[in-house]
């Protein structure tokens, strides 16, 4: 007896776009419960695909960078009416979180940001925000290092970005090692060779990322779309490890401090969006109207060029070994990179607290709040909590 793949109903053009728009409206809850909608609504009900390839499709678009969710809806409406169909089902899915994000950083810019009896709330959400972002990194970390060298990456790289060293060089030097990690020796001259390029190239200083900033002057479009598109290259094993090369480019330019940023990312968490739409609102930040629409292009244009461009060949590709451990690597050094991150965002938000021991407490408490919680809404409802939390303490 013959299996027969199942395959997506006709559609029109029009339909597909208003199908994945409706996901993008519910789009709540992380990848996770994005994912599960989309399984349930297009694999378990309208049969688009059968059960076992969306698994290894799901299984390829984890080892890519960028946010899979939303490069699953491009490959599925890929399936469904070639690249104008994944190009107009990616679009429905981002652009709901888009405008909403669009119109929570006006607002921000407009009645928030500078405005002292809104301070205490969003330290509270930007406290809630680092528990988040550590669970997160536990998260990716437990998926991507599989062994004790992946281990020692992690490390080395964690290390290298807390002394300020370029990120770029963690991640190549990583990414190559692992690579070559059954030749001994080359491995070894690939990592004696980053350490020296580590002492003799200037450093940055992590803890006070504007202090030795060269002056840039105004963001401008292009600086932000480049710094969207280094986000979205580098966005391994889940959206928040865009955050450090985001912080670097925009943060660490002067264009906006520690706690608008975390402002980004925790507004990124109540809407229902990938989380690395907490881009448009940096860009809007920084730059405007123009700035958030360049970030969140090239934040998202990785995502739409994999599956649009290597539609046909994807498995084939993602599949070959050399490619596999080379993203591996770069996927562990990933991790130590925003580890560090982590801890100089957490060192940049007790600089500014008030209180000695109340910041510690609302920390300790979120993050068992979210060790302990599961479901779609936990994210929104911590970080709603959080300024809740913020605005009591503050009273």
């Amino acid at each position: 007896m013959t299996n027969i793949e199942p395959s997506p109903p006709p559609l029109s053009l029009a339909r597909l776009f208003l199908k994945f728009l409706r996901f993008g409206f519910l789009a709540f809850g992380g990848p996770v419960a994005q994912i599960a909608m989309v399984r349930q609504s297009l694999v378990d009900e309208e049969r688009w695909i059968s059960s076992a390839r969306f698994n290894r499709l799901l299984a390829i678009l984890q080892i890519l960078p960028g946010p899979e969710a939303h490069e699953l809806c491009v490959h599925l409406g890929m399936l469904a009416r070639g690249r104008i169909g994944g190009l107009l089902a990616g679009l429905g899915f981002m652009l709901p979180g888009f405008f909403l994000m669009l119109a929570a950083a006006l607002a921000y810019d407009e009645w928030i940001a500078g405005q002292a009896d809104m301070a205490s709330i969003f330290s509270g959400v930007q406290i809630v925000v680092l528990a988040i972002i550590l669970r997160a990194v536990h998260r990716i970390g437990s998926h991507i290092l599989e062994d004790h060298m992946l281990w020692g990456l992690a490390i080395a790289s964690f290390l290298a970005t807390l002394a300020g060293v370029p990120f770029w060089l963690p991640l190549m030097a990583a990414g190559l090692a692992y690579t070559f990690a059954a030749q001994r020796w080359t491995a070894l001259a690939i990592l004696a060779a980053a350490v020296v390029l580590a002492i003799l190239l200037p450093r940055a200083n992590g803890f006070e990322p504007a202090a030795l900033a060269v002056a840039s002057g105004p963001a401008t479009t292009a600086a932000l779309f480049l710094a969207g598109l280094k986000g979205g290259l580098l966005t391994f094993g889940g959206a928040y490890t865009a955050i450090p090369f985001v912080r670097a480019d925009t943060v660490g330019r002067g264009w906006l401090s520690d706690a608008s940023f975390l402002d980004g990312v925790a507004l990124a968490g109540i809407l229902p969006a990938p989380l690395v739409i907490f881009a448009t609102f940096t860009g809007y930040v920084a730059g405007g109207w123009s700035g958030a629409i360049a970030i969140t292009v090239g934040m998202f244009l990785p995502a739409f060029a994999f599956s649009l461009i290597f539609f046909e060949r994807l498995e084939a590709v993602v599949e070959h070994p050399a490619l596999h451990r080379l993203l591996a690597g770069v996927a562990a050094a990933v991790v130590g990179v925003i580890t560090a991150t982590l801890i100089q965002l957490g060192w940049s938000t007790a600089e500014r607290a008030e209180s000695l021991w109340l910041p510690p407490l609302l920390f300790v408490a979120a993050l068992v709040l979210v060790w302990k919680l599961k479901g779609k809404f936990v994210t929104p409802a911590l970080v709603l909590g959080g300024g809740i939390a913020g605005w009591l303490l503050a009273l």
